[in-house]
């Protein structure tokens, strides 16, 4: 997964202006693609972060870019929330901590990992292929320490977890509903206490 951008290509450090401007315009292209989908217009995100159209175009020279950099983002996000979630007692709780994270991220960031296309180097299964990984790891991680602790039955398997999520995320039947079919596949995934 490609990590945030910090230095130029050449492996020199960016300025901190230069840092600050890519972090207000990854801040604002969330903002504005939450709100207005990912066809909005990028004139809005520039206008958001506070910088000129010269300054978003230096720093994503293209709209699939700024996508990329957006969801890319978007999963660290979710994967350092689990990588914090290591340390959560009790360890199911953290497990489906996660998961909830996982869902709302899968029936939120729908849209945008729509919006990215293929080119012919097939760059979108790339990252696509990376993103997934880091986030079945994140769950298999998760998973394997409320395994060891006894809280969820040993045939569990993490793709089986993500694969019940990703299809409660998909009904986007509202947060209630949600709360309660994962609960569904908790009682299903932990052992009794």
């Amino acid at each position: 997964m490609p990590p945030r951008e910090a230095a130029k290509p050449e492996g020199r450090p960016r300025r901190a202006d230069a840092r600050r401007n890519h972090d207000l315009l990854l801040t604002a292209a969330k903002e504005v693609f939450a709100e207005r989908g990912a066809d909005a217009p990028l004139d809005d995100v520039a206008r958001r972060a506070g910088v000129g159209n010269a300054t978003m175009y230096r720093h994503f020279p293209t709209r699939q870019e700024l996508l990329i950099a957006v969801y890319s983002d978007e999963v660290t996000e979710l994967c350092a929330r689990g990588e914090a979630l290591l340390t959560a007692e009790p360890p199911d709780d953290a497990l489906f901590a996660w998961l909830e994270a996982f869902v709302a991220h899968v029936a939120t960031k729908r849209e945008l990992a729509l919006a990215l296309t293929d080119d012919r180097a097939g760059r979108r299964s790339e990252l696509f292929d990376g993103w997934h990984e880091s986030m079945r790891a994140t769950a298999e991680a998760l998973l394997e320490r409320a395994r060891r602790s006894g809280a969820v039955h040993p045939g569990v398997a993490a793709a089986d977890l993500l694969a019940l999520a990703n299809g409660i995320a998909l009904t986007g039947t509202g947060d209630p509903r949600t709360r309660r079919l994962l609960d569904l596949v908790r009682k299903g995934a932990t052992t009794p206490p």
